[in-house]
């Protein structure tokens, strides 16, 4: 694009409204779909609309603004524009617009922000319409060049066909005029029954690159006479740095600078990365750790057992009846207190981005889930206004929710701020990465459940303690001191609704914000609420003696999908016919990120503590489905992600600093460890459910009830590392 009009952005204003990293803007949004004058690609080719530029040969370029990390958005949002579109899906190919670009325009393309499930869920409308514009100006420009009305032409294939006559033109010839027409002012969406690409599993647009080694990642940014740079912040969140030692490491070879990073940390800059991380290690470095360096994983799980009980304040974000009178009159009561740690998203890739700043420009090139964010940083961290800056995304390598933070951004933007004119790479190392992260909350739970004498569920206490995201990430968006966020998949309705009926029912929150920072991490909070919900339904099940499924059954009368997906998992697993000899299993369901998911695995346990499973089986309800292919890809990742968690995914604090730095003390999932994951699929339609995340809160639920059926023993909190539970 090279004909762009100049914006006169507050830059203040941008900084601030893009700070919603992670959540999306919560802003609306004025999407111009084109104009008069024709708008360019790099090579000159017109844009039709903003999402759509047609070259003469009929190959179409998509722009797409939210990020692909892994998860399929790219392929997915091409197809959705591409439905609209009716062009031929083997010339489709697609590139990012960058967010000064869009910033200059108005923001045209919507939401950079890249996490919670919302690639597509959140952007198809105005996606689709930019694609169905497109279409309508490209066979009005045909129409007109055959003086026909257009309600007399049709296209399919990126083909124009004239019904009376049966002359066709194709998209390419046909473009440099559509360019030039007046967009309509709305457009009509197709039917989903008549969809010819949504619903199918096309291949990706994205991997051939990926397995051919052209894919450029962040790590793999080169430019002419760029530098290295290595860091180290302090190790304990909330200190300074106090001193270092340059003189120390003057003339180690390749050193060019050593420059301090905002208050807290130190960088090297050298001619290769090795010899910045070299000299870096040997540089004396004074930290002032302040009095976090006192905190450890015992005396934050003191804290938060202390907010298990009557410890104010207290968010209630779920209630009917009164719960705590119910339970206090009931004829049974079960209680159980749960936990979860502190997890890393350790992205294989670790953090980077590389920068070059002048005076009159700061441009920054990185792997990042929100651009418009990282754009906000650039600004803020360089000091220029938007016209003078931009973010050209690369494809990260690995996301989960920690490239929605920026910190990094800011880093190689204030190092190369030191360094004008010369392009610096930072590069964090494996041991930065993992002890600098924005780790999954850590939270305790306390569940009280009472029955009846007939054992009915008559009462349900749900009291979670522990970390809001919000209050650390996003505090505006706190509401009267709550965050709504904390109750995924516990809520009273929304995105993540509740799926029992009980009576009276008490659902409620006493934060308590340990110094170590929270952040999105894949899947967030549905994950231990899942756990908590989930493994408690399984033990008020055996509390009433009762089957699991049937159980949970009885409570979901008011909730169809909810039961739908636990039904069809049920029926795949083979519920109720006997497991084989030897095998157990377990179930849970749960509804996130605006979909419907259940899970049951079937696993074999011997000597108590080595834990084989044998199949996992998912079923999901999004709604509709774009892409089955990638949807059940997801879902298979998603229990990569939730079993890695469960097995071995947790961080420990010790003088304030975060222990684990490493994969050696902070694994994943192994090939021959992963069975292979089954998936139903039962969309329901009407809605669009998010597909990344919600799968993975039922991962640890299946597997943990599965391993109660087999020995009899309740594990209450997870990693199963730290159970002495490993895998046979």
């Amino acid at each position: 694009m090279n004909k762009h009009v100049s914006p006169k952005m507050n830059r203040r204003a941008f900084v601030i409204g893009t700070a919603a990293v992670g959540t999306g803007l919560a802003i609306g949004f004025d999407i111009p779909f084109g104009g008069p004058a024709v708008v360019r690609a790099a090579d000159g080719s017109p844009e039709i609309g903003a999402w759509v530029v047609v070259r003469p040969d009929d190959t179409v370029v998509i722009r797409i603004a939210r990020s692909e990390m892994g998860q399929g958005s790219l392929t997915g949002l091409a197809q959705l524009v591409a439905e609209e579109l009716e062009c031929d899906w083997n010339k489709v190919t697609t590139e990012y617009p960058t967010p000064g670009q869009s910033v200059a325009r108005k923001r045209v393309w919507g939401d950079f922000s890249t996490g919670g499930s919302r690639g597509i869920r959140s952007s198809q409308d105005y996606v689709r319409k930019g694609g169905a514009t497109a279409r309508v100006m490209l066979i009005q420009a045909a129409a007109d060049a055959w003086k026909v009305p257009a309600s007399e032409c049709t296209a399919a294939n990126s083909v124009i066909t004239h019904g009376l006559t049966g002359r066709t033109t194709t998209y390419g010839k046909v473009a440099e005029a559509a360019a030039k027409l007046t967009p309509p002012a709305d457009v009509k969406l197709k039917d989903p029954k008549d969809w010819k690409l949504i619903g199918k599993g096309v291949k990706r647009l994205d991997t051939v690159d990926k397995t051919n080694g052209t894919m450029i990642y962040g790590a793999d940014i080169k430019l002419p006479g760029m530098l290295n740079a290595a860091i180290k912040d302090c190790p304990v969140f909330g200190g300074k740095l106090k001193s270092f030692d340059e003189a120390k490491i003057a003339g180690m070879k390749g050193v060019k600078k050593v420059v301090k990073v905002g208050d807290t940390a130190v960088a090297v800059v050298a001619d290769t990365w090795w010899h910045a991380k070299t000299a870096l290690e040997a540089l004396p470095i004074v930290w002032d750790e302040g009095d976090n360096a006192k905190v450890s994983s015992a005396s934050i799980a003191k804290w938060l057992a202390e907010g298990l009980d009557n410890a104010q304040p207290a968010y209630v974000g779920n209630k009917n009846g009164d719960a705590k009178a119910a339970i206090a009159g009931a004829a049974k009561t079960i209680e159980a207190v749960y936990s979860y740690p502190y997890q890393n998203h350790a992205t294989m890739e670790p953090m980077n981005a590389t920068a070059l700043y002048t005076a009159d420009k700061c441009e920054v090139w990185c792997g990042t889930q929100n651009g418009e964010a990282a754009f906000a940083a650039v600004l803020e961290a360089s000091g220029l206004p938007a016209e003078k800056c931009d973010v050209h995304k690369v494809m990260p390598g690995g996301g989960f929710g920690r490239r929605g933070q920026t910190d990094y951004v800011r880093q190689a933007v204030t190092i190369a701020k030191q360094m004008p004119g010369t392009p610096i790479k930072l590069l964090w190392s494996r041991e930065e990465d993992m002890a600098h992260g924005r780790y999954h909350p850590i939270t305790q739970c306390k569940m009280t459940g009472a029955f009846d004498a007939d054992n009915n569920l008559v009462a349900l206490h749900y009291r979670l303690s522990g970390q809001s995201i919000l209050f650390s990430l996003r505090p505006e968006a706190l509401q009267n001191g709550m965050d709504p966020a904390a109750f995924q998949g516990v809520a009273q309705s929304g995105e993540a609704a509740f799926g029992y009926s009980v009576p009276n029912l008490l659902v409620e929150h006493a934060m308590r914000n340990p110094h170590v920072p929270p952040g999105f991490w894949r899947g967030v909070n549905v994950n231990h609420n899942a756990i908590y919900m989930e493994c408690f339904m399984d033990e008020l099940a055996q509390a009433a003696g009762q089957d699991p499924l049937e159980f949970r059954r009885k409570l979901m009368g008011h909730h169809p999908k909810h039961l739908a997906v636990l039904n069809a998992v049920a029926e795949k697993i083979g519920w109720t016919t006997p497991a084989p000899q030897g095998i157990y299993r377990g179930i849970a369901q749960v509804m996130g990120y605006g979909s419907y998911v259940a899970g049951a695995a079937e696993i074999s346990v011997t000597d108590g503590s080595k834990i084989k499973v044998h199949r996992i089986v998912a079923s999901t309800d999004p709604g509709y489905i774009v892409n089955p292919a990638q949807v059940e890809r997801q879902i298979a990742g998603s229990f990569v992600y939730g079993l890695s968690a469960l097995f071995y995914g947790g961080c420990t604090v010790k003088d304030g600093k975060i222990e684990q730095t490493n994969f050696d003390t902070y694994n994943s999932m192994r090939i021959n460890e992963m069975p292979k994951v089954e998936s139903v699929m039962v969309p329901s339609g009407g809605f669009w459910g998010g597909v990344g995340e919600p799968t993975i809160g039922v991962a640890a639920p299946a597997v943990l009830n599965a391993y109660f059926a087999a020995t009899g023993k309740r594990i209450r909190s997870v990693p199963l590392r730290d159970q002495n539970i490993t895998f046979a």
